[in-house]
Order: C-alpha cells, then structure tokens, then sequence
C-alpha cells in the first residue's frame, strides 16, 4: 500500500497539501499518483503569481506511460514553483512528499478546504485502485 502521511491534506485528483504558512500550502502528488504514472520525465510547472480557481488545470506531469494534469487543490494564487524539477523531474518519483512537492500555492478561499480528503479518507478512496 502506497505511503499516506497522515499530517497532510487530499484532493480526489491525488495532490497533497501541506499547510506551511497562515493560507500558505505546498502541493505535489501522491506516492500513489507516482506509483501510478510510473518514471516521471517531465514537470510543467503553474506559472508563479498566476491565480486559479479550485479544479483548474494548473500545469502537467508526464511520465514514459502518460501524462496527468495537475489541478489547483485550492483557489488561490502561485507563489512558488519547484524549480529543480525542470531539471530533476525524477524527484517526484524519488520523494513525493519531500523533494519532489511542486509548487506552493496561497489560498483565498478557506471554506474550500472542507472539500479535501483527511489521510484515512484518502487511503479510503485508494483502496481499490491499488
């Protein structure tokens, strides 16, 4: 069974949030998306200060299988994108939760939040897929 730490929060799409500041959370994706897209080859990154509303694609993961949009966890603005991944895509694979977050994102809606997933919903909603 994929890792899920359990300080983190989940959207259905498998990004994590991780809250770093007051309206301030890194992104990245799940252990289980990783595992899922197999080698990682390529990040592209949102663009920093743009703003995207809840579910809007914000930049793509590709692997050597496919390719998976990324989507905004959260309304909110980009301040920060993970640019060593342009040239180490790989640390997403390597370490999802660490190294390899994507990008970190400032929220302006906080009532969105009671649409992510806790850790043990989260496992929940993976269950079947593994």
């Amino acid at each position: 069974m994929s890792y899920v730490p359990d300080n983190l929060l989940y959207t259905a799409s498998h990004e994590w949030l991780e809250k770093i500041a007051d309206n301030r959370y890194r992104v990245g994706i799940t252990e289980f998306a990783q595992e899922q897209l197999g080698d990682i080859v390529f990040v592209e990154l949102p663009e920093t200060d743009e703003t995207y509303a809840q579910e809007d694609e914000c930049g793509v993961v590709e692997s050597v299988k496919t390719a998976s949009d990324l989507f905004a966890p959260l309304t909110g603005t980009v301040v920060e994108a993970n640019d060593a991944l342009e040239d180490n895509p790989e640390l997403i694979n390597d370490s999802p939760y660490d190294d390899g977050w994507i990008f970190v994102i400032e929220i302006t809606e906080d009532s969105e939040l009671d649409s992510l997933l806790n850790a043990e919903d989260y496992r929940t909603s993976i269950e079947d897929e593994e």
